[in-house]
């Protein structure tokens, strides 16, 4: 079972260099940090997180992914760097393709491309997405970025996305590409792992929930043709309790992610400190 750590990096919170640099000589195995480009200061939609559906206020605090994760990489070696979640429908995938293939590069092939499709449908629709079909946008993103990654000229005609043949470079340093991974719940989720992903990373989940999506995963992949034990089950958000990450464990989860709050820097260490001790 790989251990690792998700945060939410802010201006007012530890530097992510330094929380990585400490995480990885702990011993976790990997990194994860949101994405909310924008929050809009009016709107309906409620957070999925709670009964009241009340926005955390560091969900508008967050800092670019890409540049958080890319000053991690160049403090570490070792520790694999996620998003968890990149936001996919709100980024033009020609200028994301080479965001993630650069991070994968700078960091040696240790990037890890955790997507969803959002739950805010005015932050979609501001940034630029179709809310009420952001799954088939970005399934249409992430073939068109499989392009990029992995040809010399590449090209893609979709109904979101139409490019002719461009140059796309550099190439990410994992090959054929850093492995997707798909967040979230949603009713058709294990279809789309099993259709263009690499993993399923389900947040607020139970150990039940987790095996009855590995075996769903399972029995979709070989009817696919696709081999089951190729397509990895990361449970993202936990609390840092050991029993819960046996049962996870036991579930079929190959690695567990643990939640870090937003925390100044000496708090901050102390906290993964004290994570690190209750579940490594």
């Amino acid at each position: 079972m790989d251990i690792g750590i998700s945060t939410f990096p802010t201006d007012y919170s530890a530097d992510i260099a330094i929380i990585a640099r400490r995480a990885e000589e702990l011993g976790f195995d990997s990194l994860w940090v949101p994405e909310h480009p924008i929050l809009p200061v009016n709107a309906a939609s409620p957070w999925p997180g709670s009964a009241d559906g009340v926005i955390p206020k560091v969900y508008a605090d967050i800092v670019d992914p890409f540049v958080a994760l890319g000053r991690a990489s160049a403090v570490t070696s070792t520790i694999k760097l996620g998003t968890g979640i990149c936001l996919v429908p709100e980024r033009n995938p020609l200028l994301l393709a080479k965001e993630v293939a650069t991070l994968d590069m700078y960091s040696g092939g240790r990037f890890l491309f955790g997507i969803g499709a959002g739950w805010h449908r005015e932050e979609t629709e501001i940034m630029g997405g179709d809310f009420a079909h952001r799954w088939t946008q970005t399934r249409e993103a992430i073939l068109a970025m499989k392009e990029l990654w992995t040809k010399v000229e590449s090209e893609y005609h979709g109904k979101y996305y139409d490019f002719p043949p461009v140059y796309s470079f550099p190439r990410p340093t994992q090959r054929p590409h850093p492995p997707v991974f798909l967040g979230g719940m949603a009713r058709n989720v294990f279809r789309r792992v099993v259709d263009y992903g690499d993993g399923w990373m389900p947040n607020r989940v139970t150990p039940e929930q987790v095996k009855q999506g590995r075996a769903t995963i399972d029995e979709l992949a070989e009817g696919a043709g696709r081999d089951p034990s190729s397509i990895s089950v990361s449970v993202f958000g936990q609390a840092p309790d050991r029993e819960l990450i046996e049962q996870l464990q036991d579930a079929g989860a190959d690695r567990v992610m643990i939640r870090l709050e937003t925390l100044p820097e000496e708090e901050a260490i102390a906290s993964i400190e004290s994570i690190a001790e209750a579940v490594l």
